[in-house]
């Protein structure tokens, strides 16, 4: 017993985090993890993805008005390999290779028990603050929240899971289909896994809309039927929506924003047919100023999403079967040193030909 203690403490010792101290300062320091609950497990961190929020977090030590106040282990797209087991645990296994969904609602609440968990109020998220995320070495998380991948689907698709249930819930929630035409304002990574997830769901043309030709070349080769390249300013409205009907062939019966910003709400509302939906999914902006009234008067439902839920069997199996392949998305790998933490937070900053920044670890 002894023996086991010691080693569990030099292992303890040894475990690591990407702590966010400051405004662009991360530093990987000795992160102490919780102890192994009955229902936990101890996973070692071998794939973690770098999201829009974790870059925003690093730029601004704030997302909205989830403001990190005190020192926090950052990142939350991540799967590993479990290294340690509570006692309760009979679904997985010593050396499992899993995908980590990384909310832990309280299971108690009224959105709980209706099964909206993700707008849990007191959500305990990976790299949201105050808690802790997953880029690190290892982690303990509830079991419940732990996936086992398949032989075919590999660390880094098993991160991916994360930005795709985005897509994936988006798509649910829209209720995208085989009948149902898509326009995507906004080809950055959540975009196309949007894009992906519609023509997963049977969507039959797929339009995207962006102001960076690079990002609709991109769009193109993972399959949009046609793309746009659109501006910033207001006033190219009209001409920009003729171009999206001319595109898609006829009229949009939903449009998901995945920016979130006046201008792309006013796009997709405006785009959408009479009777169709506009799907937000993009927070950009915290408030905006839409044509609300007439999307209204032509009876076009608005409806938002925020995280997902009970999505990660899905994207597994949609993975498995190759129905979605989310590879060409990882465009930047690095390693788990501090000079690569630090270079991969500033690619992912600046944007450009960087879609999806890895960490292997």
């Amino acid at each position: 017993m002894m023996h086991t203690e010691e080693n569990e403490q030099v292992e303890e010792m040894m475990n690591m985090g990407a702590w966010l101290l400051g405004i662009k300062n991360l530093q990987i320091q000795p992160y102490h993890l919780p102890p192994l609950g009955p229902n936990d497990v101890k996973v070692q961190i071998k794939a973690l993805g770098i999201c829009g929020s974790d870059v925003h977090h690093f730029k601004n030590m704030r997302v909205a008005n989830f403001i990190v106040k005190k020192p926090m282990v950052i990142g939350h797209e991540c799967a590993g390999i479990i290294k340690d087991i509570g006692s309760n645990v009979k679904s997985l296994a010593i050396g499992d290779r899993v995908a980590l969904e990384p909310g832990i609602s309280c299971q108690t609440c009224n959105l709980c028990k209706n099964g909206t968990y993700n707008l849990c109020k007191k959500m305990k998220f990976f790299g949201s603050p105050p808690t802790n995320g997953s880029l690190a070495n290892q982690v303990v998380h509830p079991s419940n929240l732990v996936f086992k991948l398949p032989d075919n689907v590999s660390l880094e698709e098993g991160a991916m899971c994360e930005p795709l249930s985005v897509g994936v819930h988006a798509c649910r929630r829209a209720g995208v289909n085989p009948d149902t035409k898509v326009l995507i304002v906004g080809a950055g990574p959540i975009g196309l896994v949007t894009m992906l997830a519609a023509r997963a769901f049977g969507a039959p043309r797929v339009v995207v809309a962006d102001v960076d030709q690079h990002r609709l070349s991109f769009a193109k080769n993972l399959g949009a039927d046609g793309t746009i390249q659109v501006s910033t300013n207001i006033q190219d409205l009209g001409e920009e929506i003729s171009k999206i009907h001319k595109i898609i062939g006829e009229s949009v019966d939903i449009s998901f924003d995945c920016v979130g910003f006046d201008k792309t709400m006013s796009t997709a509302l405006t785009a959408t047919r009479a009777g169709g939906k506009v799907c937000l999914v993009g927070l950009g902006q915290s408030q905006m100023t839409i044509p609300l009234v007439a999307a209204a008067a032509r009876e076009v439902d608005v409806i938002g999403i925020f995280r997902y839920r009970n999505t990660w069997p899905l994207c597994i199996e949609l993975l498995r079967t190759g129905t979605i392949d989310v590879k060409p998305l990882i465009t930047h790998r690095y390693k788990f040193t501090q000079e690569d933490v630090e270079k991969a937070f500033e690619t992912s900053a600046k944007g450009g030909s960087a879609i999806k920044v890895m960490f292997n670890l």
